[in-house]
């Protein structure tokens, strides 16, 4: 499940942006070796204090397990103030319709291997379906995007391989890193679909995010009994108000998510 983070609505989602600062913080600094500002188990820099645009994958649980952020090229970005020697001399890109993507990360700990729903690669396919979408979405033609070199056949594996590069290889901590480009097409989009076999809508909207949350406030055995009747009714009064198979899918899923999550809460207090 993808939710976008910005500038508008990151005041509605505190609890997700904080585990998506630590998840960089294991994959950058613990995985990588990268030379990145880690501050209490979290990883920041100055590009997230111009509030990008964060894609954000969760399991089925609401566990963050992917995320990327967005960020325009017009100002400051990574390859032009941090990565420009993978540049070589050439000139930064400039464009509001071309978007700079970094902090590409996945949870491989929490994540399983293999196909299906909650695993590694359904979650990395996930992650750059809900990208290209939303930055089609968006009025976004090209993403430009630092990866290293690990990153890059995995874009190639997965159908959807860079159609240029820019600059050079460049050292960067334990890896190398390079500059690739990819359109955000509908081509590329259903070639991306195709390969995972992911052809549901991969957003979940906010007030599924805000149903689940809720759960979480209550810590009590009696309060938590409460909430998960009133989360069930509303989930059921979803479903039967459903006007489109999308909404009543989304409802289904949220159902089952929270349904889940009830039973694991139970089995931990047992």
């Amino acid at each position: 499940m993808i939710i976008v983070i910005d500038a508008l609505n990151k005041h509605k989602y505190p609890k997700l942006l904080d585990e998506m600062f630590k998840l960089r913080a294991r994959v950058f600094g613990d995985r990588l070796g990268w030379e990145v500002n880690i501050v209490d188990g979290r990883e920041r820099d100055q590009f997230d204090d111009l509030d990008p645009a964060y894609v954000i994958g969760l399991d089925d649980l609401g566990n963050v397990v992917a995320c990327v952020r967005a960020l325009q090229t017009t100002g400051p970005h990574m390859l032009s103030d941090v990565f420009s020697a993978i540049l070589d001399g050439e000139p930064p890109i400039r464009s509001a319709t071309i978007w700079e993507s970094t902090r590409f990360c996945v949870d491989t700990k929490r994540l399983a291997r293999g196909q299906g729903r909650n695993t590694v690669s359904y979650a990395t396919c996930e992650l750059m379906l809900g990208s290209l979408e939303y930055a089609q979405a968006s009025g976004i033609t090209d993403i430009i995007t630092v990866i290293d070199p690990m990153m890059d056949r995995v874009l190639k594996r997965s159908n959807n391989a860079p159609y240029d590069y820019v600059g050079k290889v460049a050292d960067m901590g334990k890896v190398p890193a390079l500059a690739a480009l990819l359109d955000c097409t509908d081509e590329r989009i259903t070639r991306l679909r195709n390969f995972a076999g992911i052809y549901h809508d991969v957003f979940i909207a906010e007030d599924e995010i805000a149903a689940a949350e809720s759960y979480e406030s209550f810590g009590t055995v009696n309060g938590a009994a409460r909430v998960s009747a009133d989360l069930e009714k509303y989930c059921d009064d979803q479903i039967s108000e459903s006007a489109t198979e999308k909404e009543k899918h989304a409802a289904l899923r949220l159902k089952a998510a929270l349904a889940d999550r009830i039973r694991s809460r139970s089995d931990m207090r047992a």
